[in-house]
């Protein structure tokens, strides 16, 4: 496929993903894919604690009932860019949600998708883990001053 028809591809998987269906989303992954996040992430530790997801069932369980038992009410995807080179696909985004606390989230992720044959093989997503956890330990409303900052790492 094209890098073209690969960057479409991925928006309608965002699209599907949305859906909360399970069966949609199943037809978006192959059968051994792997969702890689970093470790000891806020999500992954309000969920099992698991970080690297492996197989499609285990991706689709994230997406379709674990997801909405964290970002519980009001979630928000802002795009703000989709770049294609062969079979890869970057995503870039903010996602706002109110959290199972009752508290407010806000935070910018990365993410690399891995094609093969029309397929999610691999996702790795990057987030700003430190600005996370910040959101996940303290609930917060709207006229609260005090959010947590972004951290930059210079390389």
């Amino acid at each position: 496929m094209s890098a073209a028809s690969n960057k479409q591809l991925i928006i309608d998987a965002w699209r599907v993903f949305a859906t909360r269906d399970a069966d949609q989303v199943r037809d978006v992954f192959a059968p051994d894919a792997e969702w890689l996040a970093p470790a000891d992430n806020a999500t992954s530790r309000a969920i099992d604690g698991t970080h690297h997801l492996i197989g499609r069932d285990r991706i689709v369980r994230f997406l379709t009932e674990e997801f909405s038992t964290v970002f519980v009410d009001n979630v928000s995807i802002e795009f703000s860019g989709f770049y294609a080179d062969g079979d890869t696909v970057v995503v870039e985004m903010r996602l706002q949600a109110t959290l199972a606390h009752g508290g407010h989230y806000d935070n910018e992720y990365c993410f690399i998708f891995e094609l093969e044959s029309g397929l999610v093989k691999r996702v790795r997503e990057y987030m700003d883990t430190q600005r996370g956890a910040a959101w996940f330990r303290s609930p917060t409303t709207s006229d609260q001053q005090d959010q947590p900052e972004a951290t930059t790492t210079h390389h």
